[in-house]
């Protein structure tokens, strides 16, 4: 996850654990909860492109708002496509309903730099399949996928045609998203990334028109004398007592991205990425994976370095340059498996918009400190 987190963000957080008393919809006092929920839907549905904010539901995480959509939307003897740098929050998911629903899934292969073309997933649709999973970008390599050219492809095939559900734990809150262009029927996002929220929040979005399942059912500060889950949104998928003080800082974050610029941001990330890349390039026995081109990929870059165990590294780097990675497969050895780094895995590194060409520069000089001791 970023960090640190803006001012704001823990501000609001604060405000909201001290200031509000009651949940949504039970009591008098949960009417200033609501507005604290409407108002962060509304600040996520702004940055979507989305035109209905009740089609915002509330996760605890990325996971939970994969797990919903997939289980919500795929029934036994239906066909799913989904992609070989798709996290294990997608393909575990799927691996269940593959065995015990009779669910049949496609896992199209990625190239070595992790991206996937569009005609490779749209042949791999079929009558049957009912749903199309992507990540936006990958969470090892950083890869952009080409999500909105497969939606619009697939708005096109016209009535009984797949849904396509967009991963984008690595984008909401850097790369432009509009949902309604874009043909993307649900989407799902950390409040704890790039929208520089807190831990333990998330969202799912779900388009107009798309109906899923429930996978929890219970109170919904209303509709209590339904026997069922009540079909209205957001009620409908979701239940129990809400995140009051993490949806109103995810709420502040939104809003902090949105003054801060998706342009500028991008740009920034940008040109870290590119000092980076081009630093480490120069230094001897060091393997760069994915497309290596800030252009065409987020501020995400795994590496190894050769016969270096990737945890010696991130320690190395931690103790020497007080520089914070992560190694081993990020939840994902399709991906690893995709470009040659499975089972080790890779360092992976993500400069955020509080590090400077400064901090990258550290981290470079360190792995070169590290080559040089070992003789590399």
């Amino acid at each position: 996850g970023s960090w640190p987190k803006p001012d704001q963000v823990v501000d609001r957080m604060v405000w909201a654990a001290t200031e509000l008393p009651s949940t949504p919809g039970r009591g008098g006092a949960g009417v200033r909860s609501e507005k604290v929920l409407f108002d962060t839907r509304e600040a996520l549905a702004s940055l979507l492109g989305a035109t209905d904010s009740s089609r915002i539901v509330f996760t605890p995480n990325t996971t939970a708002a994969l797990n919903l959509a997939i289980a919500g939307s795929v029934k036994g003897g239906e066909h799913v496509v989904t992609t070989s740098m798709d996290h294990n929050s997608v393909a575990r998911p799927l691996a269940r309903l593959e065995d015990k629903e009779g669910v049949e899934v496609t896992r199209v292969q990625a190239d070595p730099d992790g991206s996937v073309a569009v005609d490779s997933i749209l042949e791999a649709v079929r009558p049957e399949t009912a749903l199309v999973v992507m990540t936006h970008a990958s969470n090892v390599t950083g890869t952009i996928q080409p999500v909105a050219e497969v939606g619009r492809a697939l708005q096109a095939m016209g009535e009984g045609r797949p849904l396509l559900l967009s991963d984008a734990a690595q984008t909401v809150g850097v790369l432009p998203i509009d949902v309604s262009v874009d043909g993307v029927d649900l989407l799902a996002a950390p409040g704890h990334k790039a929208l520089y929220g807190p831990s333990g929040t998330g969202f799912l979005y779900v388009a107009p028109g798309v109906q899923i399942e429930p996978i929890i059912e219970g109170g919904t500060g209303g509709h209590s004398s339904l026997r069922r889950q009540p079909e209205a949104f957001p009620a409908r998928l979701e239940s129990g007592t809400p995140n009051i003080p993490g949806i109103a800082a995810l709420g502040a974050a939104a809003h902090f991205i949105a003054e801060k610029g998706l342009d500028t941001i991008r740009e920034h990330e940008s040109r870290l990425m590119e000092l980076l890349i081009d630093g480490l390039r120069d230094i001897p026995g060091t393997r760069l994976y994915g497309p290596c081109d800030p252009a065409r990929q987020l501020s995400v870059l795994s590496f190894t370095l050769d016969d270096v165990d990737p945890a010696e590294v991130a320690t190395f780097l931690g103790e020497v340059k007080g520089i914070h990675v992560r190694v081993g497969l990020h939840c994902s050895p399709f991906s690893h498996k995709t470009m040659g780094s499975y089972p080790e895995g890779t360092v992976r590194v993500s400069p955020g918009i509080y590090n400077t060409p400064g901090d990258v520069e550290a981290l470079i000089d360190g792995v070169r400190q590290m080559q040089e001791i070992r003789g590399a």
